[in-house]
């Protein structure tokens, strides 16, 4: 009885170790996950308030996304993001998508 209550211990307290690292480093990964989403979020969101900006500056929006970059003083990761900026009319809200890139 004793022999297997000590297997019992060796095979239990490495599972359980396992379980609890396993746990931790979920734990990690979902926060650099919800952090990468707010960090989107915040430069779509700059890119739509510089564009708004320039349209009520100049009178319309910025005719492309490098000129919006240039002048209305925006900075991001070009290896992490890309922004997509489709325009229809000087006058209408460009559609502005920010995509995250895949990382190898």
């Amino acid at each position: 009885m004793k022999n297997i209550i000590k297997h019992i211990k060796y095979v239990l307290i490495p599972i359980l170790i396992a379980g609890v690292l396993l746990l931790f480093l979920t734990g990690i990964s979902n926060i650099k996950n919800g952090n990468s989403l707010e960090d989107k979020k915040k430069l779509e969101e700059t890119v739509r308030r510089a564009a708004v900006s320039c349209y009520s500056i100049e009178g319309s929006y910025p005719p492309s996304l490098e000129y919006l970059l240039e002048n209305y003083n925006i900075r991001y990761n070009e290896k992490k993001y890309t922004i997509k900026y489709e325009i229809t009319a000087s006058n209408l809200m460009p559609d502005i998508t920010v995509l995250e890139q895949k990382t190898k």
